[in-house]
């Protein structure tokens, strides 16, 4: 079994991700397609993240980009990257949304620091707007405003796995906030690799977790009402995160001290409410309430 192959009981299996309580809910056959779609995703994002030297990394990348083309004719060495071909045509995926992933990862290679949001904004898009592009596809839509909801979903959700995974990051030398953010509040690249946790650097949060926010409201702003239904699994990841954001605001920002997560039965109620909100009529909604921005 090869690497990608072994991922698709993980997704199943493993209950502190958030991908698997969003999921939960979707019928069998999106289900299946999001899980292939996962373990696309994840096997990506390892290739770049593996300790392996650079130039490996490079390869490996590049060789996986072939796979996928070669998949199109179901002609790849991955069995996943096969199964992912019939996904794509059986839900009319674009491609481009699965190279512009692949491009985002590429940037993990070349760039270790981000000088401004918009430089930040764009590596959020390749590294998150893609998947909830692609994963629209998968749920249908009847609006093309709602291309325009996955668009700012990724990007709060990416925004918000920065913050809460500072930390980690620094200790692989990554820094994804702004630089120019951190001149703003007076917070230097060496204080944020050292872990210090100070005003500078709580004031520097209020204003992330603020531009986060603003990505949740725009996200909001953008789904058709006629479409919530469709996208009740998009909507459980996006107040799973938001819940998670709200959760380090409320630790003052300190996410040098420990990790900061849900555990898993929230997560759960998260996805039994906006499983139940979704089925329920309208003028019952106001008795099903949750902490919840969609």
């Amino acid at each position: 079994m090869n690497a990608a192959q072994s991922i698709m009981p993980e997704f199943a299996q493993n209950r502190q991700s958030n991908f698997y309580y969003s999921f939960l809910i979707l019928p069998k056959p999106k289900r299946e397609a999001i899980e292939t779609i996962y373990a696309f995703c994840r096997y990506t994002d390892d290739i770049v993240d593996e300790s392996a030297s650079r130039k490996e990394q490079y390869a490996r990348l590049k060789q996986w980009t072939k796979e996928l083309h070669l998949s199109l004719n179901g002609e790849s060495r991955y069995a996943v990257l096969n199964k992912l071909s019939t996904i794509i045509q059986q839900f009319n995926i674009p491609l481009n949304h699965f190279y512009d992933l692949i491009k985002g990862m590429e940037m993990d290679l070349t760039k270790k620091r981000y000088k401004t949001f918009t430089e930040l904004r764009q590596y959020c898009y390749h590294a998150a707007s893609t998947v909830g592009l692609i994963c629209a596809e998968v749920f249908g839509y009847k609006n093309e405003d709602t291309k325009q909801y996955a668009m700012n979903l990724g990007i709060a959700l990416q925004l918000t796995n920065i913050i809460r995974d500072i930390k980690s990051d620094a200790k692989r030398g990554r820094i994804y906030l702004p630089l120019e953010d951190l001149r703003r509040f007076g917070y230097s690249e060496d204080e944020l690799l050292r872990g210090v946790y100070n005003e500078h650097f709580v004031q520097l949060m209020k204003f992330e977790c603020e531009r986060a926010h603003s990505y949740f409201r725009k996200a909001k702003a953008s789904l058709a009402e006629e479409d919530k239904p469709l996208f009740t699994a998009a909507r459980t990841m996006g107040n799973i995160y938001y819940l998670l954001l709200r959760r380090i605001e409320k630790a003052n920002f300190d996410v040098f001290s420990k990790r900061i997560r849900l555990s898993p039965p929230l997560k759960l109620l998260v996805a039994m409410v906006l499983s139940l909100r979704s089925k329920a009529p309208k003028n019952l909604h106001r008795y099903i309430r949750a902490e919840l921005p969609a």
